[in-house]
Formats: C-alpha cells, sequence, structure tokens
C-alpha cells in the first residue's frame, strides 16, 4: 500500500479541529509546523499528524524554506497550507520553491498588507474609503485630512490587534502612538527584521453593518460560498463577537457583494486558495476592509459553510492547495440551514480566574462545537492590545432568528471573572 500524501500545515493552533479533521476526510496526512506561541503535546495530536517539525520561519525564514527543501526532495509533499495570517507570505514562498500550488508570493504579501490592498482597490476602482499610509509615527498629522472618524489599524495586523477607531484630529496623535507602540512589542515576533515594521494605516470609518464571506478560489476562477452578517460594530476597538450565516440580505445586495469579492480577488492576485473577506455595507454599497488568503477563524469558516451549504469547505481548500479540482466546483450553492458563529467576548481584563457557562453547552443539542482556548489563570489584556479570543461556540439553527435568540442567551449564560494584575 502507497503512503497517504503529506501536506505541510502551517502554524495552525492544534486546539481547533476543522483543519485536522478534513486532512483525514481527504486522506491526506499532516506535518505540522506548530506555532510559536503555542505548546504542543505529542500525545494530544490530532491522529493525522504524523510529525511535529518545529521551524522558525519568522526569524530564519530562508533556513526554514531550506529544511522543508530537503525533506521534499526526499519525500515530496502534496501541498502546504497556512493556518494563520502571519504565515500567509512564508507557505507562498515555499510553496514557490518547492513546486507546489498555492498563492504567488506577491498576492500573499497583497493579502498580509491592508496599504497594499487599499492601493490596489482603488486602481480596480472598487470601493474603498480614504486612506492615508504611514510609515512612521510622526507622519499622523498626514490623516488629518481624512473626514472624521477614522480607523487606525497596522498594515500587517490580524484579528483585531491595534484597530482603533479615532473620533477627532485631536486624538489622532495619541493613538497612532500608542498602536505603533503596540506594533513593536506585538508583532515583532513575526518578522526576521522587527525593526522595520511595515506602518499602519489610517482610513475612514465607514458606518454600516459589518459582513463576512466565505469564498474558494481555484485556477483564477472565484466561488463565493457563504456570506454571514457581523453584526454592526461600532468600536472603538472592534472586537470580534460573531456572526450568523446566512446574511440576511436583498438579493441585489447580496449580487453586488459577490461581485465586488471576486473583483477583489483579481485585483490582488489571488488565484488558488480559501479566502476570509470583511466588508462593511456603507449607504448599502458593499466596501471591502481586508482579505485573509486562508480559512477564516482558524478553520472555524469551515463549519459555517458546510452548514449552511452542505459544503466541505477546509476539504475542499485541501485540494485547491493540492492540486486537486474542488468537488463543489461547477454546482449551484443551495443554503440548507443556518449557523452561528458566537465568540466569546473577553468582557475584561488581567488574570482569568474562572470562565462560567461553556462546559455545559457540549450537552446543548444545538452546538457543534464548543472550543475553548482561554483558560483560569491565563492572562488578558486591554484593549486595543489583543490576547486571543476566550471561545468558539458553533451552533446550527432552523433560522436566522432562531441563531440570533441562541445568541442573546450566551450572552446571558457566559461569563469570564479577573483578578486585576495591573496594566
Amino acid at each position: 500500500m502507497s503512503p497517504r500524501p503529506k501536506l505541510v500545515l502551517v502554524n495552525q493552533r492544534t486546539t481547533l479541529p476543522w483543519v485536522f479533521e478534513a486532512a483525514e476526510r481527504v486522506g491526506v496526512d499532516i506535518v505540522l509546523v506548530p506555532r510559536h506561541d503555542e505548546v504542543v503535546d505529542p500525545a494530544k495530536l490530532p491522529p493525522v499528524v504524523v510529525e511535529c517539525l518545529p521551524l522558525q520561519l519568522y526569524t530564519d525564514p530562508a533556513g526554514a524554506i531550506a529544511e522543508l527543501a530537503r525533506r521534499h526532495a526526499e519525500s515530496p509533499f502534496a501541498g502546504i497550507l497556512s493556518g494563520c495570517d502571519p504565515a500567509v507570505p512564508f507557505v507562498a514562498r515555499a510553496a514557490a520553491e518547492l513546486g507546489l500550488p498555492g498563492l504567488a508570493l506577491e498576492a500573499a504579501e497583497v493579502a498580509r498588507d491592508k496599504r497594499l490592498m487599499r492601493e490596489r482597490l482603488r486602481a480596480a476602482g472598487l470601493n474603498t474609503p480614504g486612506f492615508v499610509a504611514i510609515t512612521a509615527p510622526e507622519q499622523w498629522e498626514l490623516a488629518a485630512r481624512l473626514e472624521f472618524p477614522v480607523v487606525v489599524k497596522p498594515a500587517n495586523g490580524y484579528g483585531s490587534f491595534g484597530v482603533t477607531k479615532v473620533d477627532s484630529v485631536e486624538e489622532l496623535a495619541r493613538t497612532v502612538n500608542a498602536v505603533w507602540a503596540q506594533c513593536g512589542v506585538e508583532l515583532d515576533a513575526y518578522s526576521e527584521h522587527p525593526e522595520q515594521l511595515l506602518g499602519l494605516v489610517v482610513e475612514e470609518y465607514l458606518d454600516g453593518p459589518e459582513i463576512s464571506v466565505e469564498s474558494l478560489a481555484f485556477q483564477g476562477e472565484v466561488t463565493v460560498v457563504v456570506v454571514s452578517d457581523k453584526g454592526k460594530p461600532v468600536g472603538p476597538y472592534f472586537e470580534e463577537v460573531g456572526f450568523r450565516s446566512p446574511a440576511v440580505l436583498p438579493e441585489e445586495v447580496r449580487d453586488e457583494i459577490v461581485r465586488e469579492v471576486a473583483a477583489a480577488h483579481a485585483a490582488f492576485g489571488i488565484t488558488d486558495a480559501a479566502t476570509h473577506t470583511e466588508l462593511r455595507l456603507h449607504r448599502g454599497r458593499p466596501h471591502l476592509l481586508e482579505m485573509g488568503a486562508r480559512i477564516g477563524g482558524g478553520g472555524m469558516t469551515h463549519q459555517v459553510a458546510r452548514i449552511v451549504t452542505g459544503i466541505d469547505y477546509a476539504a475542499e481548500t485541501i485540494r485547491i492547495l493540492t492540486g486537486q479540482r474542488p468537488h463543489c466546483w461547477g454546482k449551484p450553492i443551495e443554503h440548507l440551514g443556518h449557523c452561528g458563529g458566537y465568540i466569546v467576548p473577553c468582557g475584561g481584563h488581567g488574570r482569568i480566574v474562572a470562565v462560567h457557562g461553556i462546559a455545559e453547552l457540549h450537552e446543548d443539542p444545538r452546538v457543534d462545537y464548543a472550543v475553548q482556548m482561554l483558560w483560569p489563570g491565563d492572562v488578558v489584556r486591554p484593549y486595543p492590545d489583543w490576547s486571543g479570543y476566550p471561545a468558539f461556540i458553533m451552533s446550527h439553527h432552523d433560522s436566522d432568528e432562531q441563531t440570533a435568540a441562541f445568541h442573546r442567551e450566551l450572552d446571558e449564560r457566559i461569563r469570564l471573572d479577573y483578578e486585576d494584575i495591573g496594566t
């Protein structure tokens, strides 16, 4: 019997099950390159992981790729997949070096630089807010000409780290300096040259509902799989709170979202990937905020696509990145159900002393996954710093109304208690 194909999975949290489960369904083994901030217990690795291969992909990317190339020459890999945003450029570079399917390096760099995204969107004539890119904190005055409120965000940030709404020009210098300092602390672990920060983007705040979109791109063709409603976060720090899928939208608005997302793939050069796109419906028109060239939420959005459409989203991603045609390609997408993705809010900061309301959800028939990431003893830093999400609660329902009601129920049931450790 010939050995199963091997997929290199880079920086995927082992506590998030969806990509590992999909690899088993596709019939590939995983060589896991663990995250630098996760202590991996070999006894608790998912069964599909055949090897754990620590690499210094941010501080020594050339050495990491050389090691992958050596192993690939001895026993070829079928593909390589990123589990988080910061790893996307490394994975693209490794795929190019090893001759594997995946993103072009230029597309990966665009997907990791919000300045380049904004420039590409504007050049393509797509909806985009007014923005200014700054490469030093003293350049904050360049953004004073924008229409306020504005949003300050790291150009190469991830999640909601550092994203801060500023209501007036009088607050701008202080916020820019604060976010810049946070980047120097938080993002240096993801760079070979941490002193060379990419900088910040300051862009005009777009009022309106927030939408997320999960798509698949294969050989330049884009299929939008599911569109989700993320509510209307108003800031100032935009902590993720979850989503309901599919979004209840007029057909013409959904069609415009699909066109905007497909055009953005072309503008960024993303031809072969799963993507997670976030947009705002500002004055009824979709404006793209950012696009990640990987499965959203560490794989969480696989569950959204599966419940809503029946598509095995994580498995299709693996197929694309191992050079196979997705099984869903060319087939109509139907809405089969409703999915809730509830992201437990931190609700404070300090050292966690207790988490209430999550353990009993494992017995709730509406809940498919209750994945906890933060535990008693963990430290949550105050926003706009970012310490991660306490838990993901994935559920299925018969209607959007039921999903919304369940999320209100979770608002009441789940609570984190903290002890103050100062700031």
